[in-house]
């Protein structure tokens, strides 16, 4: 079925690539955005991050004030949502506020061999959750050339939240003509609004493959 859960074994091959998306302390609990139990994920990802050659980390890095905080809109609190110029924003907590504990990567993650770090969310004015996108659908990262220069084709997906940054970068994955798929154990998500069953749904209607991480040869 088209965006299944598949249990087969998949080997892992020269065209691969590991997208761990924003494994930071603000994501993780005591973090002032904690995805429930996000910690939890970090043993599965530096697992799997040993069975490629190639992996890319994400990290979000916002200077103070970014227009997504609810800190910067008078009378708004986190969570609430409101129109901007590219359309819809949730306003989150401040968080991975460059330079900040906050913004470092969790202790536990250990992929020395990781070949690009990529920072997102640095953009006063707009919000960034994608890999490939900024918010505005439109202003590109590199992600996606630097992936065709090397000759990566299959985006492999893991890290935090599933319902925004990594649900982001593989729909925007698949829109690059990438083959994404989910490592659905090695991810959490946030869950507002049903966004967590949202995900789901709308990967699955993509195609995009959800795996565990022991499947992964």
């Amino acid at each position: 079925m088209k965006g299944a859960q598949m249990t087969a074994k998949i080997e892992i091959g020269e065209g691969d690539v590991l997208l761990v998306v924003d494994i930071q302390n603000d994501f993780c609990p005591g973090g002032r955005l904690a995805v429930p139990d996000g910690h939890h994920v970090v043993p599965h990802i530096n697992r799997v991050a040993r069975r490629f050659k190639h992996v890319v980390l994400t990290q979000d890095w916002h200077p103070a004030g970014h227009l997504s905080f609810a800190s910067s809109h008078p009378g708004r609190k986190p969570f609430e949502s409101i129109e901007v110029a590219y359309g819809p924003q949730i306003l989150w907590p401040d968080h991975c506020v460059q330079g900040t504990p906050g913004a470092q990567f969790h202790d536990d993650l250990n992929i020395p061999h990781a070949e690009l770090v990529l920072r997102k969310g640095f953009r006063p004015a707009i919000d960034s959750y994608s890999a490939f996108y900024e918010n505005d659908r439109a202003t590109p990262t590199g992600l996606s050339g630097y992936l065709r220069e090397r000759g990566l084709t299959r985006v492999f997906l893991a890290g935090l939240a599933l319902d925004f940054c990594v649900r982001y970068s593989a729909e925007d994955a698949h829109r690059e003509g990438l083959t994404a798929v989910v490592i659905a154990d090695a991810c959490r998500g946030i869950d507002v609004d049903g966004s967590v069953a949202a995900t789901h749904r709308d990967l699955a209607a993509l195609g995009v493959t959800r795996v565990d991480h022991a499947a992964l040869g």
